[in-house]
C-alpha cells in the first residue's frame, strides 16, 4: 500500500501540473494578444478622431461609422468630462444616448475611461464562464490635451469554449492515466512487495532451523541479487550447522568413550569383595589414564572454540627457525623415549607476524604427531626456510604414512586415521584441526602429502615479514 501510494502521490503531482500549467500558459498567451489586439485598435480610433479639434456627437458617430468596429462588443467614446458621445450599442435611429437616457446615465463611469481620460492606456483582460471578457481605453490628445477618451470591450465565446475543450480534454487525459497509474501502481507494488514478502518468509524458515531452505532468484535486479546473496547465507548457515553438529556427536562420542571406562573400571572395583590390590592398582591407573584423556580432549575442545571464537588480535615478528628449534628441544625426550630421531635444517631470517605461543602450539602439534605415528629407529625432520615472499615450516616423517584418500580429512576434528593406534597414542583427533584453524588465523596455509618413500610430510606456509625502513612490512 505504502509503494502504491508513493506512486500515486508521484503521479498526482504530475496530473495536477499537466491540468494547471498548459490551461494557465494558454489563457496567459490569449490575454496578452488580446490586449496588445484592443490597444492596436484602440489606438487605430483614437487616431482618427485626434483630427477633430473638438468632440461633438454627431462627429464623432460620423468618424466611427466610417471605421470597422472589427467584431468588437462595445465602443464608448467620451468627452473631458467622461459625457458618452458616441456608444455602439445604441442604434442612430433609436435616437443616441443623449436622447435616450437620462443625464446622470449618460456618462462613462468605469475605471479604464477615467484612467484613459487622466492620459493613460488600460486594458484589462479576465475569463470567466467559459468566456473571455477584454477591456481597454486610451485618452484622445490633441495638441498635447486630452479631448476626451475610448473604450472598447470584446466578449469572445469562442475562444472561451476552446479554452475550456482544453480544459476538459486534459481533465480526460488525467482521469485514464490516473486509472492506468492506479492499476500499473498496485500490480507493480504486489509483485515487488511479493518478492519482498517472499524473502521474510524464506528468512522465518530459515529463522526457525531450516537451512535448507532457498529462494529462486528472478531476473537480474537488486532483488535477485538479494535472493542470491540469501541462498548464499544458507548455504553457509546450513554448513555450520552441519559442522556443528557433526562436532557436537563427536565430541559426545569422544567424551563418552572414556567416561564409560572410567564407570565400568569403578564398578568393577566396586563389585568386586577381594581384588587384588595390585589390580586394583593397574585399575586406578586405567582410571587415571581415561582421566588425563578426557582432560587433553576438553583442552583440545577449548581451544578450538577460543580459536573460533577470538577476535584478530596483534601480531608480532616472530622468527620462526627460533621456535622450531625451541620445540623440538622440548620433544627430544619423547623422541628418545620413542626410538625415533630428530632432524633439524633451520634456515635464519625467517620472520612471519604471529604470536610465539600460537606459533609454538603448531610447531608442537605437528612435530609430536610425527613422534607419536613413527616406527623406533624411524626419524623426523623438521626444516624451515624461505621461499620467495613465504616463510615455510616442514614437518616430515618415516612413519606409518596417511593413505591418499584420507588426505583431505586429516584436518577435520575427531577425524583419525588409524583409530585403535590414535587412540592408544593418546590422539584426540583435534591437534590438526587446532594447527589449521591457528595457521588460517595468521594468514597461513598447511598442506599434507605422502613422503617419498614412506612417512609424510606436513607444510605450514606464512607470509614472510622483513622490516622496512620507517617501520614494519612484509616485503612485496
Amino acid at each position: 500500500m505504502k509503494y502504491a501510494l508513493s506512486y500515486l502521490v508521484i503521479f498526482a503531482v504530475v496530473l495536477v501540473l499537466l491540468n494547471t500549467y498548459p490551461v494557465l500558459a494558454s489563457q496567459d498567451l490569449l490575454f496578452s494578444s488580446k490586449r496588445d489586439s484592443l490597444k492596436s485598435q484602440a489606438a487605430v480610433m483614437a487616431s482618427a478622431l485626434m483630427e477633430l479639434e473638438s468632440l461633438s456627437a454627431d462627429q464623432v458617430a460620423r468618424v466611427m461609422n466610417m471605421l470597422d468596429s472589427m467584431g468588437l462588443t462595445r465602443i464608448l467614446v467620451t468627452d473631458p468630462a467622461g459625457l458618452v458621445l458616441y456608444d455602439s450599442t445604441e442604434r442612430p435611429e433609436e435616437g443616441g444616448p443623449a436622447e435616450s437616457q437620462p443625464e446622470e446615465y449618460r456618462y462613462a463611469l468605469y475605471q479604464e475611461v477615467v484612467a484613459a481620460l487622466r492620459g493613460s492606456d488600460v486594458s484589462y483582460s479576465r475569463y470567466s464562464n467559459r468566456t473571455f471578457i477584454s477591456t481597454a481605453a486610451m485618452p484622445i490628445v490633441y495638441r498635447g490635451m486630452v479631448i476626451g477618451a475610448i473604450y472598447i470591450l470584446e466578449i469572445d465565446q469562442v475562444q472561451g469554449e476552446l479554452l475550456y475543450s482544453l480544459q476538459q480534454n486534459l481533465r480526460t487525459i488525467s482521469v485514464v492515466i490516473a486509472v492506468v497509474t492506479l492499476v500499473m501502481s498496485t500490480l507493480f507494488s504486489k509483485v515487488l512487495t511479493a518478492r519482498i514478502a517472499a524473502l521474510l518468509r524464506a528468512i522465518r524458515i530459515v529463522g526457525e532451523g531450516e537451512y535448507g531452505h532457498r529462494l529462486q532468484p528472478v531476473g537480474r535486479d537488486e532483488m535477485a541479487q538479494l535472493a542470491g546473496e540469501f541462498n548464499h547465507l544458507t548455504d553457509r548457515l546450513q554448513t555450520t550447522e552441519e559442522v556443528r553438529r557433526r562436532f557436537v556427536s563427536d565430541a559426545s562420542h569422544e567424551l563418552k568413550t572414556p567416561l564409560a571406562s572410567i564407570r565400568l573400571l569403578a564398578d568393577s572395583i566396586l563389585q568386586t569383595e577381594e581384588m587384588d590390590p595390585a589390580m586394583v592398582r593397574d585399575f586406578v591407573s586405567d582410571i587415571g589414564s581415561e582421566a588425563e584423556r578426557l582432560t587433553r580432549i576438553t583442552e583440545h575442545l577449548l581451544a578450538l572454540t577460543r580459536l573460533d571464537s577470538l577476535p584478530e588480535g596483534e601480531h608480532d615478528p616472530v622468527d620462526v627457525s627460533k621456535v622450531a628449534e625451541r620445540t623440538a628441544a622440548l620433544l627430544q625426550p619423547v623422541a628418545d623415549t620413542a626410538g625415533v630421531a630428530l632432524e633439524k635444517n633451520l634456515k635464519s631470517d625467517c620472520l612471519t607476524l604471529c604470536t610465539e605461543d600460537d606459533l609454538s602450539q603448531i610447531c608442537f602439534n605437528l612435530v609430536e604427531n610425527a613422534i607419536k605415528y613413527n616406527y623406533p629407529g624411524g626419524k623426523v625432520f623438521v626444516s624451515v626456510y624461505r621461499d620467495g615472499d613465504q616463510v615455510l615450516l616442514e614437518v616430515g616423517d618415516t612413519g606409518i604414512g596417511i593413505p591418499e584418500e584420507d588426505l583431505p580429512k586429516i584436518f577435520n576434528r575427531f577425524y583419525r586415521v588409524d583409530k585403535a593406534r590414535s587412540r592408544a597414542a593418546g590422539g584426540t583427533g583435534l591437534g590438526l584441526s587446532i594447527v589449521r584453524d591457528t595457521v588460517r588465523r595468521h594468514g597461513g596455509w598447511v598442506t599434507a602429502r605422502p613422503r617419498n618413500p614412506e612417512g609424510s610430510l606436513f607444510t605450514v606456509g606464512f607470509p614472510r615479514y622483513a622490516p622496512q625502513r620507517g617501520g614494519k612490512g612484509a616485503e612485496p
